[in-house]
């Protein structure tokens, strides 16, 4: 039973990089990729001034009445 700490902390040292690793790589390529390409694609074709002039016909702004 000479170093069974030891051996056990290496293979669960490796154990938890990969895992780490692994879950990095499944976030990034997941979630963050794919939420940079939605949110390139909607400002693509985004119109501030449009979207501005619809929340105020609405009456969302309480500074800029609807006309």
């Amino acid at each position: 039973m000479r170093r069974l700490l030891a051996r056990r902390m290496k293979f669960h040292l490796v154990g938890a990089f990969l895992v780490s690793v692994g879950c990095a790589a499944l976030y990034k390529f997941g979630i963050a990729e794919p939420r940079k390409r939605a949110y390139a694609e909607f400002y693509k074709n985004y119109d501030p001034m449009k979207d501005f002039e619809a929340m105020r016909a609405a009456g969302v702004f309480e500074s800029a009445p609807p006309k």
